[in-house]
This record gives structure tokens, C-alpha cells and sequence, in this order.
């Protein structure tokens, strides 16, 4: 029931969406330009530098975050042993 019911939702998602793609095109009466203006050379050019700069520097932002939780993560793992093997903690007489 669930299957049949997702097939036809996902059938009448798309066929509206082919209905409406023609209009959606219909209205583009600007001649192609975007919202920032006419695009020119320095302008994608800068564009094109700014990506060249923001994707190293996200790599490495991200490595960075990465490479700190794995630290507090090692850190976590080795209190942990060194809990259990502490007889204080482990309980008993």
C-alpha cells in the first residue's frame, strides 16, 4: 500500500513539473541577464578567483574541525580505558 502509494505521488510530483517547465521558460524576458547585472569578463573572472579561493580554504576549515573531533574522540576512548582499569571504578568491595 505505502509502495504504491509513493510511486504515484512521486508520477503526479513529476508530471507537474513538466507541466509547468514551459512557462517557467516563457518568462524569462530579461535576454538572459541575472539578477547581479550584464556578466563581463572582470566579472566572472573575480567570481572564478573567489572559487579558487574558497575551496581550498573549506577544505581546510573542514579537515581542521575534522581533526579536532577526532582528537576529543581519542582523548574520550583513553579516559575510558584508563577508567576501567582503575579499581576504583569498576565497583565491588
Amino acid at each position: 500500500m505505502r509502495r504504491t502509494r509513493l510511486i504515484t505521488l512521486l508520477t503526479l510530483a513529476v508530471l507537474v513539473l513538466l507541466a509547468f517547465a514551459p512557462a517557467a521558460f516563457a518568462g524569462m524576458q530579461n535576454g538572459g541577464q541575472g539578477l547581479y547585472g550584464e556578466s563581463t569578463d572582470l566579472a566572472v573572472t573575480n567570481v572564478m578567483f573567489i572559487l579558487i579561493i574558497f575551496f581550498p580554504v573549506c577544505c581546510l576549515v573542514l579537515s581542521l574541525i575534522q581533526w579536532r573531533l577526532e582528537k576529543r574522540k581519542y582523548a574520550r576512548l583513553d579516559a575510558a580505558k584508563r577508567r576501567s582499569a582503575n579499581a576504583d571504578w569498576r565497583g565491588g568491595w
